[in-house]
């Protein structure tokens, strides 16, 4: 079943509502949002309306936490008002897993272009399996992802809601494959992988709520099977997407401190923007709330360790290095984070000092001296000119995707919405 809409998402509660009555009574509901990273997805607000429309037999919600760190209960509080806490379950994604089946080596490989050899565990939180759940809700916006080319869906599940090596190896074979090829487009070697894996989860009473949030407008579109996700994704490339005339010489990016407290999330700055900025050009990050490199101690030690040295360098201590190689998210992480030497990154962060920050491969300035050149409160989102200087501003990386044409080379199954609009600048 499917059911969506396009346009004023003024009336969220009365469209999940509907499609919540034409899958008929449920008794014992999971939901499975994003955490609070993903905040502006809805998600929070859909989950409410879940409680609402079902009451107690809304009996578990499992934020798909991935590898970020459990959600506070002053984030609970704020994301889903009204939600008992008490029904609240926390992640975690190297225990408490079901393993469900293999995607084979064979069909990695494939997707890798030979690059890769190795098989793709299909893990999920046991919850799902062992819960006794005659609805599975996961719930997720869909807009351009470094990892997956658009999120939500089955991502949600396989990557939020899975194990290590599942967030291991999809990272590592995204980075492998490459960001440029892979962000803004629904098919891609990642998405194929996730697709066969969930095969796996067939027999699981699993329906999608998906979002997609635009400046003005969005929509809604609740299913079981690819063609939601699909229609999802051509509206997120036409809403989320900002196709660049022209490279751009200086960006500005602010991280808003309640959502950005680590390089692994606020690198979206970089990742998000990287298409867009010209060889030799500079990218600053005003980080007010970045205090950590990665989202767990493990993994703060692993960017600590080899820094953002761009895809080479990472490859060759995966190759050497039993650490890194153990964990393949890092790795990728750590080529998302690089410019791969073609133009500056300088990180303005709140909480890492000077010696961090350049150990980890990028120039550094104080939050203050970046806070008082570029203020966001007088910033747009777009093109500014500060001091006789242009500058392009973005005021929050989770939204979108900018790149410019040079950089952006539409494989088939975007061509059609580049010319039904999406965004030029």
């Amino acid at each position: 079943m499917s059911v969506f809409f396009e346009g004023d998402l003024s009336d969220l509660r009365g469209g999940l509502f509907r499609a919540l009555d034409a899958l008929g009574p449920r008794r014992r509901v999971l939901a499975i949002p994003p955490d609070f990273t993903r905040y502006h997805s809805r998600a929070g607000e859909l989950t409410g309306y879940l409680r609402e429309y079902y009451g107690d037999r809304l009996t578990h919600v499992l934020p798909a936490l991935g590898t970020h760190t459990r959600m506070s209960d002053g984030q609970i509080e704020r994301m889903f008002p009204g939600v008992p806490r008490n029904i609240f379950h926390v992640h975690d994604w190297r225990c408490g897993l079901a393993l469900l089946g293999q995607v084979p080596a064979e069909f990695v490989r494939e997707q890798s272009e030979g690059e890769l050899d190795f098989s793709w565990p299909v893990q999920v939180n046991r919850l799902l399996v062992e819960g006794g759940f005659d609805l599975i809700l996961s719930l997720g916006q869909v807009v351009p992802h470094e990892v997956a080319g658009m999120a939500g869906h089955n991502k949600n599940l396989l990557i939020g809601a899975g194990g290590a090596e599942n967030i291991h190896r999809t990272h590592y074979l995204g980075a492998v494959y490459g960001m440029e090829r892979i962000m803004g487009r629904a098919d891609n070697p990642v998405r194929r992988v996730l697709d066969y894996a969930a095969g796996y989860l067939a027999h699981l009473p699993v329906v999608h709520v998906l979002t997609v949030i635009g400046r003005e407008s969005g929509g809604l579109f609740v299913g079981n099977d690819l063609d939601c996700y699909r229609r999802a994704a051509d509206l997120s490339l036409r809403l989320n997407f900002t196709l660049l005339e022209r490279p751009l010489q200086k960006v500005i990016v602010y991280l808003a401190p309640e959502e950005f407290q680590s390089t692994w999330l606020g690198n979206k700055a970089i990742y998000r923007t990287r298409m867009a900025i010209a060889d030799g050009g500079e990218l600053i990050i005003l980080a007010p709330g970045v205090k950590r490199f990665g989202e767990d101690a493990g993994i703060d030690a692993l960017i600590r360790k080899y820094g953002y040295r761009g895809t080479p360098a990472v490859r060759r201590a995966v190759d050497q290095d039993a650490d890194l190689a153990a964990n393949l998210s890092a790795a990728a992480h750590l080529i998302h984070g690089s410019s791969e030497g073609r133009f500056s990154i300088t990180y303005c962060p709140g909480g890492l000092g000077e010696s961090e920050v350049t150990a980890a491969g990028f120039a550094y300035r104080s939050l203050n001296d970046g806070l008082a050149q570029y203020d966001p409160a007088r910033l747009a989102d777009g093109y500014n000119v500060i001091g006789g200087e242009e500058v392009f501003f973005v005021s929050n990386p989770a939204l979108g995707l900018w790149a410019h044409r040079d950089r952006f080379c539409p494989a088939a199954d975007v061509a059609g919405s580049l010319e039904a609009g999406i965004s030029r600048r």
